[in-house]
């Protein structure tokens, strides 16, 4: 019986025909399978008698090689065949290429300027956009009939009570709510958002983004706010950063001073985006009024300190000469694009 099969599968072999990859791949499995006609005839190989072994596994193991040999070949001759009739596009392929994004520049200088003060053992704190006028002007010494607490300046979200709702408009707020949770010695950058009532131009926006700085404790003197300064200048414009500092007038602040880098693109020569002067104005600084350390329960005979404060933006014009600010909210891909290697992926 066994002798039988073998010899109808011989026949079987002989006439196969495949006209597909998939075909040949049926008759591989159909002979040579865990079920395949060939592998049962091997299970049955272990009920011949004893003298007829040596004979019918020598005839089996032919059979074996005859029906790989044969679907070798089937799969050789369809192999082009097989490539037609499969997928049209090879899979191995990357997909659809895809646009990857990349940070702001905005995010990028204040994230360049947050890591600046971190050497230099500064903390990172944050407050609300939507404060009060208490946090926003009467806390940082600013009188009743300021310019900046007209509605012209700044947008009230409610008024007409003691302590209006409005968009903050410096992240000072952020400085005078430290202040009131942290015991000096207090040194903090506030980088943030803030609002303010001012037409959209090329050199303005009503939003825009500050990086504030703050540093109390005793015996802190204007020299070591000078320092900190230079230090930041040369760390983001470079080893040969100069500057120089002008007087001037800050509610929450005195003395107060304009801080001017030396212009990196014509080193102080003079050219047309420092308008021929050698320096470019990049924050405002100044001693904490000691009114302002009395609000917020610091005692400023015992504490002294310095605050200062930055736009974002306007360090991102300087950094890669930008002369427009209104093309930081405008999402246009191909301005975007130009910063996509301005920071490691």
């Amino acid at each position: 019986m066994l002798k039988e099969e073998i010899e109808q599968i011989k026949a079987e072999i002989a006439g196969l025909k495949a006209c597909s990859q998939k075909e040949a791949e049926e008759w591989r499995v159909r002979l040579l399978g865990k079920k395949g006609e060939i592998t049962q005839l091997f299970e049955e190989f272990r009920t011949v008698a004893p003298e007829l072994k040596k004979e019918f596994g020598r005839t089996l193991n032919e059979l074996k090689q005859t029906a790989m040999a044969k679907i070798a070949e089937l799969k050789a001759a369809t192999e082009d065949s097989g490539a037609q009739d499969g997928p049209k596009q090879d899979l191995s392929m990357p997909g659809d290429p895809k646009d990857l994004g990349s940070r702001h520049p905005v995010s990028i200088v204040r994230q360049e300027i947050v890591e600046i003060f971190r050497k230099f053992g500064y903390d990172v704190a944050e407050g609300p956009e939507i404060e009060d006028d208490y946090h926003v002007f009467e806390a940082l010494n600013f009188p009743a009939n300021h310019p900046a607490r007209d509605m012209q300046d700044t947008f009230f979200v409610s008024a007409g009570h003691l302590n209006p709702i409005l968009l903050r408009t410096h992240t000072s707020s952020i400085q005078v709510r430290t202040m009131e949770t942290v015991k000096p010695p207090i040194r903090v950058i506030c980088p943030g958002r803030v609002f303010r009532n001012e037409a959209i131009s090329a050199r303005a926006h009503c939003i825009f983004h500050q990086v504030e700085g703050l540093y109390i404790d005793e015996k802190v003197t204007f020299a070591d706010l000078k320092q900190a300064i230079l230090l930041f200048a040369r760390e983001m414009f470079g080893a040969d950063a100069k500057i120089r500092m002008r007087p001037s007038y800050f509610p929450f602040t005195e003395p107060s001073s304009e801080v001017d880098v030396s212009c990196n693109i014509c080193h102080g020569k003079g050219c047309n985006v420092c308008k021929g002067t050698g320096w470019l104005e990049i924050l405002g600084c100044g001693m904490v009024d000691p009114n302002v350390l009395k609000a917020s329960g610091i005692d400023p005979q015992k504490y002294s300190g310095f605050a200062f404060g930055m736009g974002i933006e306007r360090i991102a014009m300087l950094k890669w000469q930008v002369n427009d600010l209104r093309h930081y909210f405008e999402n246009d891909l191909r301005f975007l694009r130009e910063f996509s290697t301005a920071v490691e992926v």
